[in-house]
């Protein structure tokens, strides 16, 4: 085994090469969805927007299941590499590969199962459930191929292979921006079209993942390494968790916010079907952004926690405040995006109706307006989670979605209807923003003492 030059190269150099293809990795995630919502919005109308929004917790559910494995077995592997223990590092990933392929088809049999259910539960109103239930019924038989995908995917990237996890999703994401005007515009499927695309898009991405088994650099697997272990999956959960709990957490929000947005909506001019509709847009076009912002998050992953585990500290707070610049520059491009041009973006998905566009337009400028501080949050919950502080990297992963923005989507609408929903948006994201400005200087205290012991006792 060679030396990691995640303990020795430059961190901007190394951040560079992690964290371009995790964004491109990130970005073509949400690709998936965007892809789609644009080519429904033109083919099918808002009413096709809407079924892809109240839709969308299932990939937001899926994602959670990923990031528990993929974040939990990678920030295991990563560490167990910086203490030079090549053979634990192979059981953390082999187990959590395992545990993908479990959760994945578990989540296929339950979604399948309770179909009807779920999407009533998440705001799917009269006219928009045909479209909802046709198109998470195709879709949700790619999600196991998803999870794995995105699980292996960060094992990829804390084996040294960045671009080949980048190639992974890439290659998927291209498949799909193909196939989705062809089999909505020319074989004219519409809504079962675009599903099928993403299905076929995941597949060949989860081919190309599994491929790099046999290619590991760090460790070599043995068929043992892949047996289910309940106490390996328990401390891969326990550090997968705050990734995990925030995407839960945003589950949750996406539920309350459909209901939330549908129940007002229908005592004002715009109907229950337009707030539903644009929600859709707005949150995921806020993807793109938060797909960059969380891209750069999983490259300084294992660089963190490499140092870490190595006792190199002030490599570990470089790379975290490089991440938050780059973070803090991504940001501010898309405010100004989002502020400026909001009616060319919402336009790319169809803007036939006039208070369709009204309220797109109104909700992404007011509910994204602090979007300028939202990567420090996500970064500083992947910080905490790649030192081997798994719960408070996890109460920062809530903060926002559970112990802000839910409350506040309850109750400023009471007195200020829809337009306390957007509203909440803002309030939770500055208020998230705060506490981590706060935990993250506590824990850099902690660590330049950790540094002053470390070099006394070598003198």
């Amino acid at each position: 085994m060679t030396e990691n030059p995640l303990g020795y190269e430059k961190i901007s150099k190394l951040l560079r090469d992690f964290a371009i293809p995790s964004i491109t990795a990130s970005l073509v995630g949400s690709l998936y969805n965007i892809v789609d919502q644009i080519f429904i919005g033109q083919g099918v109308g808002y009413l096709g927007n809407a079924a892809t929004n109240v839709s969308y917790p299932f990939s937001t559910i899926c994602l959670a299941i990923s990031l528990l494995i993929g974040i939990g077995s990678a920030s295991r592997f990563s560490l167990y590499l910086g203490n030079k223990e090549p053979e634990p590092a192979a059981r953390a990933a082999g187990n959590g590969i395992s545990m993908m392929v479990i959760m994945g088809l578990a989540y296929l049999v339950i979604g399948e199962s309770l179909l009807p259910q779920l999407l009533k539960l998440f705001g799917a109103t009269t006219e928009v459930y045909p479209y909802a239930q046709q198109y998470a019924s195709v879709t949700l038989v790619g999600m196991p191929f998803l999870i794995i995908t995105n699980g292996m995917s960060n094992l990829i990237r804390a084996d040294g292979s960045p671009r080949y996890s980048m190639g992974c999703m890439l290659i998927g994401a291209i498949a799909n921006t193909i196939l989705d005007p062809i089999f909505i515009f020319v074989f004219h499927w519409g809504i079962f079209g675009a599903a099928l695309a993403t299905i076929l898009g995941q597949i060949l991405s989860f081919a190309f993942a599994v491929r790099y088994l046999w290619n590991f650099k760090t460790v070599h697997f043995e068929k043992k390494h892949f047996l289910p272990d309940i106490r390996e999956s328990l401390k891969t959960c326990s550090m997968g968790i705050s990734s995990s709990a925030n995407q839960i957490a945003i589950t949750f929000v996406q539920i309350i916010l459909y209901n939330s947005l549908t129940y007002y909506g229908a005592q004002t001019v715009y109907g229950s079907d337009i707030p539903l509709a644009a929600c859709g847009i707005v949150m995921k076009t806020n993807a793109i952004i938060l797909a960059i912002v969380v891209g750069i998050s999983q490259g300084a992953q294992p660089i963190i926690g490499f140092n870490y585990g190595a006792k190199q500290y002030s490599r570990v707070r470089e790379a975290y405040l490089l991440a938050i610049k780059w973070n803090m520059l991504v940001s501010a491009v898309g405010f100004c995006l989002l502020q400026c041009f909001p009616q060319h973006i919402i336009s790319l998905f169809g803007g036939e109706d006039a208070l369709y566009l009204e309220f797109a337009v109104l909700f992404m400028r007011i509910y994204l307006f602090m979007v300028l501080v939202n990567g420090v949050q996500l970064l500083s919950s992947s910080f905490f989670t790649a030192i081997g502080k798994a719960m408070k990297g996890a109460l920062l992963a809530l903060t926002r979605q559970v112990f802000f923005l839910i409350p506040l989507i309850l109750v400023l609408p009471l007195r200020f209807g829809i337009m306390g929903v957007l509203y909440a948006g803002p309030i939770a994201d500055f208020s998230a923003f705060m506490l981590s400005v706060v935990l993250v200087s506590i824990e850099f205290k902690k660590q330049k003492m950790l540094s002053q012991k470390k070099a006394f006792s070598e003198q």
